[in-house]
């Protein structure tokens, strides 16, 4: 069992492994050696999701002041207002956050069991040797993410550049005729009141993993997972209408998964910062609610895309009113009997 002293010693070793260094500037100083305001490393720091320390607190190190500088060093920072920059910053920020919730369990994971396996026996009681396992694991387990985190990054940046180049897009904020998703579990209000945490992340972890497959296969890019449902993206209504289909033929194959509910619609939409906006986003998250259990709706935009294609059977029915849209025509997709 870790104790509350080895605790302390164990977040003072890791602290200082990742800071890189000791806290010894304020807000000020930070400013004033990157070269901005102390207003704009306040709001570029509070973008990042960190909190807001008073501003004569020494809560800073070098990598601190290099990183304000290096973001602002970049041209096309330099060259945006400060609302822009911010706003890069947040979806970083928020990015890493998410990230890194995963991360800290599993770093704390492994230094817990290097120091009980070392402790067990009572053989190693002294606080360096425990702060220097502590050190090792920090340092082991940290180097292991850090070049699966570049690896991992670097290959969905060349994925994202070459969609982004096709598409002719280069604008931080641009519109490109996309195809965009929405799948989600029926019933699962419901399934998380009787489940149990073990079974729901069991769950979510089928629904993620299976949604994913048929998404990257199939041509697409996931857009994000929120709780039950999963976006995602593709550069044409046929690759989309391919997805769908595996995200329904593949939970079927799961047992134990709810029913999904799947929708597509095609047309115009705003890419800002890695997520889609805009009436063909809202046109499809609509169409998934109006979906009966088991089925694909697509909206008018991509049934038109999809018109003779042999792969696909499209069922026309009855205009629906949904929140936003007073005549939705939504449309039933299914893959055509050969």
């Amino acid at each position: 069992m870790v104790t509350t002293e080895i605790s302390e010693l164990v977040q003072s070793v890791v602290e200082a492994y990742l800071l890189d260094g000791e806290r010894r500037y304020t807000r000020a100083e930070v400013a004033e050696r990157s070269g901005v305001s102390p207003e704009v490393s306040r709001r570029l720091w509070s973008a990042l999701g960190f909190p807001a320390n008073p501003d004569d607190a020494v809560d800073y190190t070098d990598a601190d002041v290099s990183a304000v500088r290096n973001f602002r060093g970049l041209n096309v920072v330099a060259a945006s207002s400060l609302r822009q920059q911010a706003a890069a910053a947040r979806n970083l920020g928020q990015g890493m956050a998410r990230l890194t919730e995963w991360q800290s369990d599993l770093v704390l994971a492994e230094i817990a069991s290097r120091i009980e396996a070392a402790t067990a026996d009572g053989t190693v009681t002294d606080p360096a040797e425990i702060a220097e396992i502590a050190r090792a694991a920090t340092e082991e387990t940290i180097s292991v993410l850090e070049e699966l985190q570049t690896y991992a990054w670097r290959r969905h940046l060349a994925e994202a550049l070459a969609r982004s180049i096709d598409g002719g897009s280069t604008a931080e904020d641009s519109t490109r005729e996309l195809a965009v998703g929405f799948a989600d579990m029926v019933g699962y209000t419901r399934l998380t009141r009787h489940l149990h945490p073990d079974e729901l992340s069991m769950l979510l972890e089928a629904f993620e993993s299976t949604t994913t497959a048929a998404i990257t296969e199939n041509g697409g890019w996931v857009i994000k997972n929120v709780g039950d449902e999963v976006m995602f993206a593709a550069e044409t209504a046929a690759e989309a209408a391919r997805i769908a289909l595996a995200i329904q033929e593949s939970t079927m194959m799961v047992g134990g998964t709810p029913e999904l509910r799947v929708a597509l619609a095609y047309g115009p939409v705003l890419q800002r910062f890695g997520d889609l906006y805009g009436s063909v986003v809202n046109m499809a998250s609509r169409l998934t609610g109006v979906a009966r259990p088991g089925t694909i709706m697509i909206d008018d935009g991509a049934a038109a895309a999809l018109q003779g294609n042999p792969e696909f059977d499209i069922r026309n029915l009855r205009s629906v009113r949904v929140r936003g849209f007073n005549r939705l025509r939504p449309h039933v997709l299914r893959p055509r009997e050969h």
